[in-house]
């Protein structure tokens, strides 16, 4: 049965179950009802039983829910956005959280709720939060009246505007006007009507003057204004309004007047005129630092309380905008204008009625913190402002938390608890649970969200589970809760409430997930699960009460509800039904945005869940539940093929009749026929590929049948074995039952089981069915110790197994070893291991070990180097689900203990720095004589050790000896260790690092001795060259399980120092030369001697011959 409406009317937001005198309804909210002009909203009437589908009727509450002598507003007032039955089930609440309603010219939304009784007649209106208006209120306007206002024209049209919306009376002006000096315009008692006041303003004159005494003017207003002597009253809020046009002589004074102001309590205004800065084109930074002047003037919330104007005339653009400031809270009893309480508290957003009253969700509540108005006796009381949030110690948490966006409450062995949300709570959603006591709230514990975003907190739902009248669960839902791929899919949290009153997280429940696509028509994407919570009395008959729950954005917004069953104390965390696409997506969607299930409406005895989805709502009834239990018996205890039974098809064998025994009830009290159709299926050895028996009806493996039952039903099939079975285990034999039409007529209790197992056992050992084997067991290893180089090191197990004794079925090989060796396979490869663990089982002799039968196998293991122990042990035990004696049993176990060692797995390096690999020292070449730095020594050279090991695998201690030419003989330094450095694991000995501790302030002089190279000569060389090695030798400190290999023992680094020889030809070989050279000479002088060469004429002697020619 269905009901439809608008969708733009928000049709079936809100449903509820309902009865009186004239039948059974369904109540339907339909909040936009009017819209678009007015969304006054409204709710239907549904009747049952008419059909399936029926016309609803419109209730008119809007027109009959009123709240004498205020000015209401009744356009948008939201009617229907929260339905919810009365406690004693005489009538409902239906609310308009958006119902307001006029304070002068501001506008109040308090929301409003409908009493409504059994005939569909408004009994009263509940409105706790709607006020007064009238609030008394001293004005004293502050006029710069100064030369440089101009013209003063605008200054009274400003006035005349802004003083027609004061209702004088309960709202008193008075006016101060300065410039040189200052003086009081009107008095605040001078004026009894608006008219007389804006008709004088007209005339005021400009007080003209050089100077702007701006905190003369302020002073002299909070000084003399608000006194008794000129009307003003005492307790009554104050306001200041001050209009200047420029900086103040007396900017000094100005700090001190404005916090005597704050001191006395005086709310002020402040309005920069900005006309005479632009008329002179003066800088941004002279705009900039008046502005900043009269900005500190006004009161905090700035942004409230100052304004700024380019000039004289735009005054009058902003005289609503101050008005709308300053009258804003007509009803509040604050002292400042920008602070709401309960002027906008929306109560009724959400109801919950109990035994103990009525909780209205009021979120608007003081700046949207939000609070609950809790029902105390005939009256309602409004909790204090910081009941909730208390900004001392949550300053920006619980802005804006919205608390009772959802109320609800639980009873306990340990009292009532009341429940608030606050979906917005610090961004990620708060749950309160509180105490009340008629007067005061004691918040007793806090449930916090865990997503931003995600609304927790939104929907509230506690449930009585086992029906015992307390309080079992609550269910807190968080509809917009992100799911993987950024979607909205939300989930429901289950807390379990103890004996004393603690809520504990017990689960999380989730909805299938919706994945995107652009398949879909509509945004956003995802299910919104939990967006409704509805507790339904016990829909399947099993004792316990049961849930739906609401998933409106499933299925592209056609929706979809999830049905949970209550078990023991809880519900089950899977869910039993989904019922999917119930909207249509275009004229009804969102299915499921609303759920209520309290009544039996169509008098089958059974609860029915009424879903609605926006455009619409369903009634869905719920069918009977049955009760159908199986028993299945057989005629034999075991089966031996020795021992047969019947003959089929002229080979003997064993047949087993099976019995098959049905019950069934109906739950429902008020169902009177039982008869029903059933149906069942047989299989034999359903987890076999190929079975070992038949049915003899059907010569298969598998019968079925279907049969009518009204109470009781027994049936029976006989079934036989085949020629050739394994023994390996017992023959199984499986029922499936239901009821044969699933679409009508009852369902099966999902709770009971519908498919059977029953086992047979089958033997082979003669006539007394009693198989004692005698098993014997010899096991070795091929290795009798072993050294662990690598992973690959394998080994293996051969293992001889002999039945002595009866067939041994199931024959199992079970190997329990150490963690440091892995199994690695089994030969012959016929043969079945299965490894769990550090146990391989291997089975034997398939389908048992026959008698005298032997078996030999070889299992092959391998090391496992993550694992580091000194031996490998194997146990080794053979055993059978035959029968054994005790005394036989000695020789069905071996142990092996294998010795190992592990050679470290690591990379040692050793690497030579230095400028020069060669070191060349020439002749005569001298060192310092004084050391005052190492670095003056000589060459350096440094030598770094590396040392890698695997870090998957242990590794033992490791000790490094660095051994390295120290001093000779003669105590000449070799090399001298300046430094040692490590990374921190690495701790090394010191004591040989600088010895002689040589540094500026510790020098140390330098004696060196002359020594041949035989005995390591340092200061003067005997031979060409001499090397210096540094070697390294790494150790082993736990040889009992590692050992290191020779290759990575010993690391050495050499350097080799040279001596050049001084330059130049020997002695010998010069005298040697000189006296040649001189022999050659005297040879040469000889020879021309002999040649006549000496005798020749002299030139003087040619000459003169010359001449005598």
């Amino acid at each position: 049965m269905s009901f439809s409406g608008p969708v733009e009317d928000m049709f079936g937001y809100t449903v509820q179950q309902f009865e009186n005198s004239e039948g059974k309804w369904v109540l339907i909210g339909s909040p936009l009802k009017g819209q678009p002009a007015k969304r006054t909203g409204d709710v239907y009437k549904c009747p049952v039983g008419h059909g399936p589908s029926s016309e609803c009727i419109k209730l008119d509450l809007p027109e009959q829910t009123t709240i004498p002598n205020i000015h209401e507003v009744k356009e948008n007032m939201t009617m229907g956005t929260t339905l919810v039955a009365n406690p004693d089930g005489n009538g409902f609440l239906a609310c308009g959280p958006q119902y307001g309603y006029m304070c002068g010219s501001q506008q109040y939304i308090t929301g409003i709720c409908s009493n409504v009784s059994s005939s569909f007649k408004v009994l009263n209106s509940i409105a706790p939060t709607v006020q007064e208006c009238q609030q008394d209120m001293d004005i004293v306007i502050v006029l710069d009246g100064s030369n440089s206002i101009y013209p003063w024209d605008d200054i009274t049209k400003f006035l005349k505007k802004f003083l027609a919306q004061i209702n004088i009376g309960p709202a008193r002006v008075g006016i101060v006007s300065y410039g040189d000096d200052v003086g009081h315009v009107f008095n605040l008692s001078q004026f009894t009507t608006t008219q007389d006041l804006v008709a004088n303003a007209e005339k005021i004159p400009q007080r003209t003057g050089h100077k702007t005494m701006t905190a003369l003017g302020i002073d002299t207003a909070r000084k003399e204004a608000f006194t008794p002597e000129r009307g003003a009253r005492p307790g009554v809020k104050k306001v200041m309004v001050i209009v200047t046009d420029g900086e103040s002589h007396d900017n000094h004074d100005l700090s001190k007047v404005v916090k005597a102001c704050e001191d006395d309590g005086i709310e002020r205004f402040s309005i920069a005129v900005l006309g005479d800065y632009n008329r002179q084109n003066k800088s941004l930074d002279q705009v900039k630092h008046f502005i900043d002047e009269i900005e500190l003037i006004a009161s905090e919330k700035k942004e409230d309380h100052f304004f700024n104007v380019s000039d004289e005339a735009a005054l009058i653009n902003i005289v609503d905008a101050l008005g709308s400031k300053i009258f804003a809270l007509e009803a509040t009893s604050g002292n400042h204008t920008s602070s709401f309480e309960m002027e906008m508290s929306q109560s009724g957003f959400s109801v919950h009625t109990s035994r103990a009253g009525v909780m209205l969700g009021a979120v608007g509540a003081y700046d949207w913190n939000g609070t609950v108005v809790m029902q105390s006796g005939n009256s309602f009381k409004v909790p204090k402002k910081n009941t909730f949030h208390d900004p001392l110690v949550q300053k920006y948490e619980g802005m804006a938390g919205y608390v009772g966006y959802d109320v609800q409450s639980a009873y306990t062995q340990a009292g009532v608890f009341y429940i608030a949300g606050a979906p917005r709570f610090n961004h990620t959603g708060r749950v309160s649970i509180y105490r009340y006591d008629g007067e005061n709230i004691t918040i007793t514990q806090h449930l916090r969200g865990e997503q931003i975003g995600s609304y927790f907190g939104s929907i509230l739902q506690t449930l009585d589970v086992n029906k015992d009248s307390y309080t079992d669960i609550l269910l807190v839902g968080a509809p917009m809760f992100m799911g993987p791929e950024r979607d909205e899919q939300g989930q429901v949290y289950v807390y379990k409430i103890s004996k004393d009153g603690v809520f504990e997280h017990e689960m999380t429940l989730r909805p299938v997930n919706q994945s995107c696509s652009s398949r879909n028509k509509n945004e956003p994407c995802g299910a919104r699960f939990g967006t409704a919570i509805a507790a339904v009395p016990d829909l399947n008959l099993d004792g316990f009460n049961d849930v739906v729950i609401g998933s409106p954005l499933e299925n592209d917004h056609r929706g979809a509800v999830y049905i949970y069953h209550g078990h023991k104390n809880s519900i089950r965390e899977k869910y039993v039904q989904r019922i999917a696409a119930g909207g249509d997506g275009d004229k009804m969607k969102f299915f499921g945005q609303s759920i209520h299930g309290i009544m039996d409406l169509n008098d089958d005895g059974i609860i029915d869940v009424t879903i609605g989805g926006i455009g619409g709502a369903a009634l869905y009834w719920s069918r009977d539940v049955a009760e159908l239990h199986a028993e299945m018996t057989f005629d034999l205890n075991k089966i031996n093929l020795q021992q047969p039974t019947c003959n089929i098809q002229g080979r003997d064998t064993v047949c087993v009749n099976a019995k098959v025994c049905f019950t069934y009830k109906i739950k429902s009290e008020k169902e009177t026929s039982t008869r029903t159709e059933i149906r069942y299926s047989l299989t034999l050895d359903s987890l076999r590929a190929i079975a070992r028996g038949r049915f003899r009806d059907t010569d298969d493996r598998k019968m079925q049948r279907n049969a009518i039952i009204s109470h009781h039903l027994c049936t029976n099939h006989s079934f036989y074995m085949s020629e050739k079975l394994d023994f390996r285990d017992p023959l199984m034999v499986s029922l499936d039952f239901g009821l044969a039409n699933e679409d009508s007529g009852p369902v099966l209790d999902g709770d009971l089981p519908t498919s059977l197992n029953k086992t047979i056992a089958l033997v082979d050992c003669g006539n007394n069915d009693k198989c004692i084997a005698d098993l014997q067991l010899k096991a070795e290893a091929n290795i009798s110790r072993l050294l662990i180089k690598a992973s690959q090191e394998k080994f293996q197990v051969s293992i001889n197994i002999k039945n002595s004794g009866d067939n041994a079925y199931n024959t199992r090989v079970i190997l329990s070893t150490t963690e440091n060796i892995n199994y690695v396979k089994v030969e012959p490869k016929d043969k079945d291991c299965e490894l769990n663990n550090t146990r391989v089982v291997c089975a034997v002799g398939y389908p048992f070990l026959k008698t005298n039968a032997v078996e030999e196998l070889q299992i092959l293991f391998e090391v496992n180097l993550l694992s580091v122990k000194k031996d490998i042990v194997i146990n080794v035990t053979v055993t059978s689900d035959s029968e054994e004696a005790l005394d036989k049993l000695k020789d069905n176990f071996v142990h092996i203990s294998i010795p190992v060692k592990y050679q470290v797995s690591l990379k040692f390096t050793a690497m030579k720095h230095m400028k020069e690999d060669h070191i060349i020292i020439k002749e005569g070449e001298k060192w310092p004589d004084v050391f005052n730095n190492t670095s003056v020594i000589g060459e350096e050279m440094n030598v770094s050790y590396t040392i890698e090991k695997d870090s998957e695998l242990e590794s033992p201690p490791l000790q490094l000896n660095i051994t390295f030419p120290y001093k000779t003989p003669a105590q000449n330094f070799l090399l001298y260790l300046t430094r040692i450095s490590s990374t921190p694991t690495i701790h090394c000995q010191t004591d040989l690092v600088d010895p002689l501790k040589i540094k500026p302030s510790h020098i140390h002089t330098t004696k060196p001795k002359t020594e041949t190279l035989s005995n390591y000569l340092l200061a003067e060389f005997s031979d060409k060259s001499l090397d210096l090695i540094v070697g390294a030798k790494l150790q082993n400190r736990d040889t009992a399980l590692f050992q290191l290999s020779q290759r990575d023992e010993v690391r050495e680094v050499k350097v080799q120092v040279s001596k050049e020889a001084r330059g130049g030809i020997p002695l010998w070989i010069i005298i040697l030369s000189i006296l040649i050279g001189l022999l050659i000479l005297a040879l040469v002088i000889f020879a021309l001697w002999k040649a006549g060469f000496f005798k020749r004429k002299s030139v003087e002697d040619m000459k003169e011959e010359m001449k005598d020619e």
